[in-house]
C-alpha cells in the first residue's frame, strides 16, 4: 500500500507500507539539470542561499525540468536564468544519474557548454563567479562548494577523458 501526500508543485511525500507496521518514506519530485559552463579556463559557478543548510553555497547552474519540458530545453533555460548567459551551440550531455535513489525519484541530467554569450543579469538572489578547476577543487575541500550532485558531475566531467 502506498500513500501519496502532496507537498508542493510536483513534489510528493510517498509513504509505502512494505511490512506489517513498517513504512518506507521517499520523495517524488521533478528531475533536474546541472550545467557546467566554461569560458576559456574558467567555469561559471553561482552562489545562492540554500535554506536547508542556512548558508550561501557555490554550485553550478541547475534547476528542475518543468512538466512537458525536455532536459536540454530546461538546461538552456536554467543557464540563462541563473547566469544571464545563453549558449551559442548545442549543450553536450555527459552524464545522467539518480540524485538520491534511497530517498527520491529525481534524475540529474548533466550538460556542458563552452560557447556562451552574456545577454542578461542573473535572476535575483544569485551571484555569478568565474573559477578555475583548481579553485573549485579548493572550494569543495573547504565545503563552500558542497552539493553532492554537483561534485559528482564535476568529478566525472574532469576525469572522463
Amino acid at each position: 500500500m502506498k500513500k501519496k501526500q502532496y507537498l508542493s508543485s510536483g513534489i510528493y511525500l510517498i509513504n509505502k507500507k512494505y511490512k506489517h507496521n513498517e513504512f518506507y518514506h521517499y520523495f517524488e519530485e521533478p528531475d533536474n539539470v546541472i550545467i557546467i559552463p566554461k569560458i576559456k579556463d574558467f567555469y561559471i559557478v553561482v552562489q545562492q542561499k540554500r535554506e536547508p543548510i542556512n548558508k550561501k553555497n557555490f554550485e553550478f547552474p541547475m534547476g528542475w525540468i518543468d512538466k512537458g519540458e525536455n532536459p536540454l530545453r530546461a538546461a538552456k533555460r536554467e543557464l540563462h536564468e541563473e547566469t544571464g548567459y545563453k549558449s551559442l551551440k548545442r549543450l553536450s550531455k555527459f552524464l545522467e544519474f539518480y540524485a538520491d535513489p534511497g530517498r527520491g525519484t529525481r534524475t540529474c541530467y548533466c550538460y556542458f557548454i563552452d560557447k556562451l554569450q552574456k545577454y542578461d543579469k542573473p535572476e535575483k538572489g544569485i551571484k555569478v563567479f568565474f573559477k578555475t578547476k583548481k579553485q573549485i577543487i579548493s572550494m569543495i575541500r573547504s565545503k563552500t562548494f558542497n552539493n553532492a550532485s554537483h561534485i559528482a558531475a564535476f568529478n566525472y566531467f574532469i576525469n572522463k577523458s
